[in-house]
């Protein structure tokens, strides 16, 4: 079968069966068509090792507008891809590849920043909350703290996702999953601060004050954009003179790491994060490792 008619053919199995987002589905098509860039028209049966070895050297040596190389993340995911592709073929019978005879690169772990108490207390006290948007950004930055959530979780929450009296409520996360969501009482009355001082009917929790384009044609406000949300928390860690680059996804990994330094377990965490995979919280090894030393001092006998 052709690369390409069988390539169409996975994307719409990830669509109908798999259910993913349009934007997982686009970016598989975009990794899945440098093979072809590379390769020109294939049949499937044709990507065998050396093919891959070829478009890996390929790869590596692709530029980007940043940057003279391809960074091995980004090389990473083109393979994932490609895997996934090779799974679904072995599925339906397509003579193809074995998945598994696809290694990944290894690839430096990231080092995760996160804010100390102190450091958060800074960044809460930075918006004006005597008027609405100051109400909004100290709801937000309270928000993110308090559940760990993603920021395109965030700006989806309309106002009635969430259940303030009972402090949870459920979010759909990467790969279409839903998790609860638990928030403190802080964040709690906070956003309930925010929202007693609205008087719009507008759905969304978080919505635009500024620009030219603040409401739409129905007369409802526009909801606020994650890059507005990366703006607004980049500016108060300015203003609470927080040397260090901080984003939403920062005040996500202070609330995994803030859950593990009181006693919280890996697995704990990895689901209130919405992780699929454990590997994927063992980026928190900060915590857990100096965490196994008092373990074992406590623990193990010492001569």
């Amino acid at each position: 079968m052709l690369f390409s008619k069988a390539k169409t053919d996975f994307l719409e199995y990830l669509e109908i069966e798999q259910n993913r987002s349009q934007r997982t589905i686009a970016n598989y098509d975009h990794y899945l068509t440098r093979l072809i860039d590379f390769a020109g028209e294939i049949n499937v049966s044709d990507i065998d090792p050396e093919l891959i070895r070829k478009w890996r050297l390929w790869l590596n040596r692709l530029g980007t507008n940043t940057s003279d190389e391809l960074g091995k993340l980004t090389q990473n995911y083109h393979l994932i891809a490609l895997r996934s592709f090779l799974k679904f073929c072995t599925k339906r019978d397509i003579p193809c590849l074995s998945a598994d005879k696809i290694e990944l690169s290894r690839t430096h772990r990231k080092q995760v920043t996160f804010l100390s108490v102190e450091e958060i207390e800074r960044l809460f006290a930075q918006p004006k909350t005597n008027n609405l948007i100051g109400l909004r950004d100290r709801a937000i930055l309270e928000l993110l703290f308090s559940s760990g959530l993603r920021v395109s979780e965030l700006v989806g929450l309309d106002k009635d996702h969430i259940n303030l009296k009972r402090r949870e409520f459920m979010v759909r996360g990467k790969g279409q999953k839903d998790r609860p969501i638990f928030i403190s009482s802080e964040a709690a009355n906070w956003i309930q601060a925010y929202l007693d001082k609205r008087t719009d009917s507008t759905r969304p929790l978080f919505i635009r004050y500024s620009g030219n384009k603040q409401i739409d044609l129905t007369g409802n406000y526009h909801r606020l954009t994650a890059r507005s949300v990366q703006r607004l928390v980049a500016k108060y860690a300015l203003m609470a003179g927080i040397t260090k680059h901080v984003s939403p996804h920062t005040l996500r990994h202070s609330f995994a790491t803030d859950l593990l330094m009181n006693g919280s377990d890996l697995r704990s965490v990895q689901a209130m994060l919405g992780h699929s995979n454990i590997s994927t919280t063992q980026i928190y090894t900060h915590v857990t490792d100096p965490h196994l030393k008092e373990v074992h001092e406590k623990f193990h006998r010492n001569g």
